[in-house]
């Protein structure tokens, strides 16, 4: 099996997280004897682009001449027996597609957000869930809000591109939603359901599952979207001590909240940012962990590191969230669901520090069933081999 995958590398820090995740599914996929051609670039490379360079970048979204001219190349060199395109903004334009398609090769494309409707690829703006440029033949909504690097200019560009492109991203031969909740994203898009296979990220396996710890840890990006706000308010609806311990790891604009949070309750830790060995450490001393985000977050991948630790999750209804957690798998759920309102989290607290034991099997059950790199590598190959009959 031939692939070529395709990916722009984000300037900063996405919240699906796939630029670590690209880079592991290439190791997986050559791990299981796949010939992988990456074709990557990075918007870190746009400093050091010569002063014409730089002059094409407004329109690179939509055609980026030279990414076309070396995928080209690659194509006629490698002959693959398949494109697999992440992202492809800015330096890459959904033109791959194209250009793929006219040498005779069928293309696979993983969602990672919603940026066939949305040019902030989010659906989040000024702190709630916004979904304003849905069935419409331009974003307008994007432009006015400044939604594409706070630029109005950029947002035009980038919701013309989003539009232009319709018919390309109508004409991927096979879509892989990470969740249900993205294949019903790409459904209203007008993707055909045979078109879509849901498969979702991988992490390696950490091994058997310790034992439990004690109390809740919250750890990831600290950000409104991520909910850091919404868990404090929720926890100080609660006696200090009530519930165990309560940590709280990473790093991010709303770290003074949880560092006030630790000054005034014993019963709070914040932990910092963690390196991998830390986050493994803090898995190991907790027995549940919190997903809480007040936005559709596509796939958080602290969600599935917790299943693979055997530790149960208590989440907010919303985005990848009921996906991850099984909400439609009949071996049962691996932890708990609830509105991103402060008072049923609250109320649900108690019941997953009680239930955390009896729970926290399945888990990471649901970890080797459904995120393990063995399945998860093999669905990808049959997708590929999919498109070869």
């Amino acid at each position: 099996m031939q692939v070529i995958v395709a990916h722009n590398r984000y300037r900063e820090a996405q919240p699906s997280g796939e630029n670590t995740i690209v880079d592991q599914e290439i190791i997986q996929l050559r791990a299981a004897g796949a010939a992988v051609q990456p074709f990557l670039r990075s918007s870190d490379e746009i400093a050091e682009f010569s002063p014409a360079a730089k002059a094409l970048l407004p329109i690179s979204p939509i055609y980026a001449p030279k990414a076309q001219q070396e995928l080209s190349r690659l194509i006629t060199e490698h002959r693959p027996d398949v494109l697999h395109l992440h992202n492809p903004y800015p330096l890459l334009s959904p033109w791959v597609v194209r250009t793929a398609h006219k040498h005779g090769v069928p293309v696979v494309q993983t969602v990672h957000n919603y940026r066939q409707v949305c040019s902030s690829g989010l659906y989040f703006r000024d702190g709630r869930i916004c979904q304003d440029c849905r069935g419409r033949a331009l974003g307008v909504p994007a432009i006015v809000h400044r939604c594409y690097r706070g630029s109005r200019a950029q947002s035009a560009l980038m919701a013309t591109t989003l539009a232009v492109h319709r018919p390309t991203w109508r004409s991927v031969d096979r879509y892989i939603a990470l969740t249900s909740g993205i294949a019903a994203h790409l459904r209203d898009y007008g993707i055909p359901e045979d078109r879509i296979v849901v498969k979702p990220n991988a992490i390696p396996d950490p091994g058997a599952a310790p034992p439990l710890g004690q109390g809740f840890l919250f750890f990831g990006r600290l950000s409104p979207e991520k909910g850091v706000g919404l868990l404090l308010d929720a926890w100080r609806r609660h006696p200090v001590g009530a519930l165990g311990p309560l940590r709280i790891a990473g790093d991010g604009e709303l770290r003074p909240l949880a560092e006030a949070a630790a000054a005034e309750r014993a019963d709070v830790e914040f932990l910092g940012p963690l390196d991998r060995a830390g986050v493994a450490a803090a898995l190991r001393a907790t027995a549940v962990v919190l997903a809480v985000p007040t936005w559709h977050d596509v796939l958080p991948t602290v969600v599935i590191e917790a299943l693979a630790a055997g530790r149960p999750v208590l989440g907010t209804a919303l985005g990848g969230i009921p996906y991850l957690v099984g909400a439609d798998d009949p071996a049962g759920l691996a932890g708990w669901l609830v509105p991103a309102d402060p008072g049923a989290l609250a109320a649900a607290l108690p019941s997953a520090r009680e239930a955390a034991g009896t729970v926290a099997p399945l888990a990471r059950a649901r970890y080797e069933r459904t995120f393990h790199p063995d399945v998860v590598t093999k669905q990808l190959l049959d997708v590929y081999a999919g498109l070869r009959r």
